[in-house]
């Protein structure tokens, strides 16, 4: 272990819910989360908020949530920019694996979504976990098999048929995001 790494300050839940803004805690370390993510991040959130919003329509159990506070751990609190979470929120925060997260790329979160963050919701089992890079206008879906994130599709103009517990499905035309 280097010496930078020993002197590092390990924040918890209990420092975090006290900080002003918006902030990520991975593994008892900080990640500020501004500035606001550019209009197109927005666009795109929003529009595929509202395409699985849609599909979710008739179930009964599966909502979808923009960016929330997921609590996985003491140390580790994230804010995917959408989430579907099937089950009811008791909390202020997610405390149990929502069905589906997506992470929209931005130059100052690319790494951390493509790494820690897939790697956290792998070892969660998060059953979809999709990336979406607005520079190049592509989702890529990535689904757990075997315990394993496996990359399913990829592109801009595809629809996609989502599958979440009780019977609940989701065809979700990723073409109408851009």
């Amino acid at each position: 272990m280097s010496n930078a790494v020993k002197i590092l300050p390990h924040y918890t839940y209990d420092d975090w819910v006290n900080w002003e803004g918006q902030w990520e805690l991975i593994e008892g370390i900080p990640y500020a989360m501004s500035p606001m993510p550019v209009p197109k991040h927005q666009q795109i959130a929003n529009a595929l908020g509202g395409e699985f919003h849609l599909a979710l329509k008739r179930c009964k159990n599966c909502k979808t949530f923009q960016a929330i506070d997921y609590k996985i751990e003491d140390d580790i609190i994230v804010q995917p920019d959408l989430l579907v979470v099937c089950g009811s929120i008791q909390k202020k925060f997610l405390d149990f694996p929502p069905a589906l997260i997506v992470e929209i790329l931005s130059p100052s979160t690319a790494l951390k979504d493509r790494h820690s963050k897939f790697s956290i919701y792998e070892q969660q089992q998060i059953k979809y976990y999709l990336i979406v890079s607005p520079d190049s206008e592509e989702v890529e879906i990535f689904t757990i098999i075997d315990g394993v994130y496996q990359l399913q599709q990829t592109g801009r103009s595809f629809t996609y048929n989502f599958s979440f517990e009780d019977d609940c499905t989701a065809a979700v035309d990723f073409k109408e995001i851009w």
